[in-house]
């Protein structure tokens, strides 16, 4: 709490106001009260860094980041897709601390800045410039046979079976 919300108290303003006005709950304020009452001004201090200290320092976050940047082949895997459990692994390498995959997701969002991305799905096989080629030459053969050939078309259903004359 900064110098000018002790002042509130010695003006003798209610906590309900006082925590309204700094956007906190009514007991967070009562609390400061009373150590306001005990100890005076000092004991309103800020008390520092609340919560347990990190464990990776930012040179280890950096020198991570730089490793994830390479790439996961790179780092030993045989793919380059980067998972939860492989990152996690590449932290304890790196740093020697451990974290569960599931807590990696807050290090490389929070931390780092990273987003997930899904990759695309394609068989390794895939020849583009095979497709490109289909697409640009056999394609429109098929589309103006197909438009010529299915002018006339009729769906008949029987029971259950489907039949397309033509």
């Amino acid at each position: 709490m900064t110098s000018p919300r002790w002042s509130l108290f010695e003006r003798g303003v209610i906590p309900a106001e006082i925590a309204r006005q700094v956007g906190v709950s009514h007991q967070i304020v009562s609390d400061w009260r009373t150590a306001w009452r005990q100890s005076g001004r000092e004991a309103l201090r800020a008390a520092g860094r609340a919560g347990r200290r990190p464990k990776l320092s930012s040179e280890q976050l950096a020198e991570i980041e730089a490793a994830l940047a390479k790439g996961a082949e790179a780092n030993g895997y045989t793919t380059d897709l980067w998972t939860l459990p492989r990152v996690a692994e590449v932290i304890e390498r790196l740093s020697g601390v451990a974290y569960h995959p599931g807590h990696v997701w807050y290090i490389l969002r929070d931390q780092l800045g990273w987003t997930w991305q899904r990759p695309a799905r394609r068989a390794v096989e895939r020849n583009d410039a095979a497709i490109e080629r289909w697409v640009k030459q056999r394609w429109p053969q098929l589309k103006k046979s197909r438009v010529a050939n299915f002018a006339g078309v009729a769906w008949f259903v029987q029971e259950e079976t489907t039949d397309l004359l033509l």
